[in-house]
Parts: C-alpha cells; structure tokens; sequence
C-alpha cells in the first residue's frame, strides 16, 4: 500500500478554503475595482483589469449608467509545451461592474484607453445650456 504524503492534503484544504473565500472577495468589488472623479465638464471612470487583452473588455453606456465587462479564456485544454501541470489556477473568467453616474451623460463626446491592465472611459456630460430660444409668432 502507497504511503500518503499528509502534505498534499494539507495542500488541498488550503486550495478549498481560497476558493470559499475568493466568492466573498468577487462580491464586494463585483470584480472590477473602480474610480469615478466628476470634473465641470465630465467624468472620467478609470477600471482595474489586469490580465485581459483590449479585445476581451466590452464597454457600454445606457442614459447615465456605465457597464464594463470583460471575459477571458484559459488556453486551451491541451497539455503543457512542455510536461504536465502541476497547478492550474488561470480559468476562464468574466467581471461585470456597471456604475450609475449622478449625470446624463453625451454618448457621442466619449472615449475610452485601455493601457497596462487600466481602462480609462472619459465621459462628457450632457450639454446644460437652456436651449435656443423659439421666437413666439
């Protein structure tokens, strides 16, 4: 009979109790940990998302609510270049984070970077001029 190596489970309940405690981690942030500054003109949301391509992030803006989600896939289920693994952590993972802002926002005067894992959304609010005024005939 193989003898048992007490660390390997030792091991494994230290992988179960990080995976219990990553939930609770996940939903105070919902998984993007973010940033929102209000200048005269704008707002400008800045997104921690390290580890995604440019490609994988999906930016939305409905009325005064933006939405940054963002998915990534582990390589594929194929055996190391080299050898077996003997850990695998990196898995598919999607976030989802939507941020109500305290103004309408002007959907044609936005833009957003994405640079070292950082998402930067810049978003000019609404025009607050009182409109053209209409003569009275």
């Amino acid at each position: 009979m193989p003898r048992r190596n007490p660390f390997e489970e030792i091991e494994r309940m230290f992988e179960e109790m990080n995976e219990g405690l990553r939930a609770f981690d996940t939903g105070l942030t919902q998984g993007v940990p973010i940033d929102v500054v209000e200048t005269d003109d704008s707002f400008v949301v800045t997104a921690d998302l390290p580890g995604y391509e440019k490609s994988d992030i999906d930016v939305r803006l409905s009325g005064s609510t933006l939405v940054v989600s963002a998915e990534r896939s582990a390589e594929e289920e194929e055996e190391a270049e080299e050898g077996s693994y003997v850990r695998r952590e990196r898995t598919r993972e999607s976030v989802t984070r939507s941020v109500r802002l305290s103004e309408r926002v002007d959907p044609s005067s936005t833009n957003a970077s994405y640079n070292n894992g950082v998402l930067t959304v810049t978003l000019a609010k609404e025009s607050t001029d009182s409109g053209e005024s209409i003569p009275i005939e």
